[in-house]
Formats: structure tokens, sequence, C-alpha cells
């Protein structure tokens, strides 16, 4: 016992044994056993209390900031998460993220940052036909060129002119088509680099969320509108051959058929003309976001930036008092085909379609 405690004759006690026990002082040298953790301090000459408590009192301020940085850590990482699902940003479960379509953080949310982000993906077609010229709009899915646009903007078409919103023009060529889902794929001729556009998940689409519209109204590239989901699941009935889709524009030179002029069935009524014998129905999306002659094709985009539709159809009546009879502007009825639906066919129009 002498070893390991020692009375306060034995200076140098510590010295022999700084890790073994705790010195106290009795009489005749007597030894105290040491004093309990959280005890109170040792009488005698304080040696256990000056090392005991300030190895206590060391712990605390160690604990306390291990607990801060944890709370920290997981504040700090919530907040990411949330900042990367607002924006777009990270592991993307519901389509394909691709660079050059992500809207900033500090425009998140707004007609502006996700203008600016999808804009460059969007194009506007010229498909010349022995009909006429057709001017639609479409979305670029891949680097080297594949665009998605409406069946109805390149059938029967002859040639076909692409110009990126940067103003370069390529000649494309039709990779497939789908009339029963008014979907069609095309290729650019030697592209690469471009910037691609997001492709998201419509089955989240609920109404009254705000879209952004995107397309070539009149040969106008690269025009914006924007709006709201206004409703769901929509009936739409198309013409599918290409002969049907002058519809009011018969007598033009060149009837646009990338827009108005494309007659379509909703509800049990035609507008735009008559859609013929040979026609599809299909589930839409219905927008009020402005869409015009040329907007076929062309994207509606939720606020992260992602594609939720390709702008199919829009209801434009005649009015007498605009030039030549041709036809008034949007009336806030518009329809767009889900992007599921564009994502679900992408395999059979890499095929050459259905047609």
């Amino acid at each position: 016992m002498t070893d390991y405690y020692r009375g306060s004759g034995d200076t140098d006690s510590t010295q022999q044994h700084p890790t073994q026990g705790f010195q106290g002082q009795g009489s005749q040298g007597s030894a105290y056993p040491p004093p309990p953790a959280y005890g109170p301090t040792v009488p005698g000459d304080g040696t256990a209390a000056v090392t005991a408590t300030p190895h206590r009192r060391a712990k605390r301020p160690v604990a306390l900031l291990a607990a801060v940085a944890l709370a920290a850590a997981v504040v700090g990482g919530g907040t990411a998460a949330l900042v990367g699902n607002y924006t777009g940003g990270g592991t993307d479960s519901i389509g394909t993220t691709v660079s050059g379509t992500t809207v900033s953080q500090s425009s998140a949310g707004t007609v502006a940052g996700v203008a600016q982000a999808v804009s460059p993906a969007i194009v506007e077609i010229n498909a010349t036909s022995t009909g006429g010229e057709a001017t639609g709009s479409g979305v670029i899915i891949t680097s080297d060129g594949e665009i998605v646009t409406n069946n109805h903007v390149i059938a029967g078409a002859t040639s076909i002119k692409v110009q990126l919103s940067t103003g370069k023009t390529y000649t494309a060529q039709v990779v497939g088509t789908d009339a029963d889902k008014d979907l069609a794929l095309i290729k650019l001729e030697g592209a690469s680099g471009l910037k691609t556009a997001t492709l998201g998940n419509s089955d989240q689409v609920k109404v009254g969320d705000q879209v952004v519209a995107i397309g070539s109204p009149e040969g106008l590239t690269g025009t914006v509108t924007s709006g709201i989901i206004s409703a769901l699941n929509r009936d739409v009935t198309v013409a599918k051959e290409q002969d049907q889709g002058q519809g009011q524009g018969q007598g033009q030179q060149q009837p646009q058929r990338g827009g108005g002029n494309w007659p379509f069935e909703f509800g049990g009524q035609q507008f735009n003309g008559d859609t013929g014998s040979s026609k599809t129905t299909y589930k839409a999306l219905q927008t009020d976001a402005s869409l015009n002659p040329g907007n076929s094709g062309g994207a509606l985009i939720n606020m992260n930036g992602e594609i939720i539709g390709i702008n199919s159809a829009m209801y434009a009546p005649s009015s007498s008092s605009a030039a030549g009879g041709s036809d008034a502007g949007s009336v806030g009825l518009g329809f767009a085909i889900p992007v599921n639906t564009v994502k679900s066919d992408l395999a059979a129009l890499r095929s050459g379609g259905t047609d």
C-alpha cells in the first residue's frame, strides 16, 4: 500500500507514481483512499483536488463543442438537401439531369431563371413539304443533336432546317415518328456539344403549378411565356395525316402547321378546322400559358427548369379583324403531351417509331 498511497512526508510520491491513485494526509503517515469522481475535495493539502477538478472541467467544453459540431452538421446537411431539391441539383430520381439546364440558386423559382437555363435547349424547326412550310419548335435531348418535337410539325417533310438559340442552323433528318402520340424524333447533322434539356416527371405535376413555355411562335425564336397548369389528363384528338394539317390555313401559300392551324378536337368539339378521318387521341396537360402558331413541339417547363410537357395544340379562334382572316392570338387554352409519355416512347422513336 505504501507504494500507492504515501503520507505527507513522502513528498516524492507523485513523481514516483504519477498515474497511480491519489495522495492524501493522515495521522502517522496513513493514506486516505482516493476521493469519489464527483465527491467533495479531499481534506489536506489539496493535491487531490488540484489533480481531479481540472480534469473534470476539461471534459465539459470538449463535450459541448462536439455536441455543437454535430448539431451544425445535421442542420447544414438538411439545408444542403433542401437547396439541392429546390434547384434540381444532386441526384435526380425522376429524369435525366444534364448540364446546361440547371436553374441557378439565385434565380430558382423565377421565370427569368427558367428562361435563361432552358432556352439554349429549345430550337426552331422549319419543315418544307409539298404543302408548304411548317414552322414549329423542338427540344434538344442529347448533346449530339437528338430533338423531340411533334409529329405534325415534320409530317411529310422533304427537308428540315433547325435553328439554335445562337442563330446557328443545321440540317436535320427524321429518326422516328409516332403519329398516335403526335411525337417525332429528329437528329441534327454534324452537331456536337449542344446544351440539352432536363426531362422531369409529369406524374408529379399538379393543377395550379406555375409553368413556362418556350418556343418559336410565328418564327420568333426563343419566345417565353408563362402561366399555370389548368387541368390534367385532358383527352385531345389530333389529325395524323400531314395533308389535314392546314385547317383554317387553307388558301395560304405557306400554311404553318406548327401551331394554331393544326386541327384538334376537345370536349366533343373541333378547333382550327376538320381533323379528318385519320386521327388519334392522347392524354394532355392543359395550360393557360400563351401558345401561338409555331409553339408546337416546344417545351412546357416547371419552375425547377425541368421539361414536363411538349406543347402540341392550342385554340386560336378565327377573327375577322385579323389581317387576311388569319388566326387570332392565344386565348389561354393550350395543351401539352406529358413528358413521361415522351420518355416511354423514346426507345421506339430511336428505332424508327411506329410508322
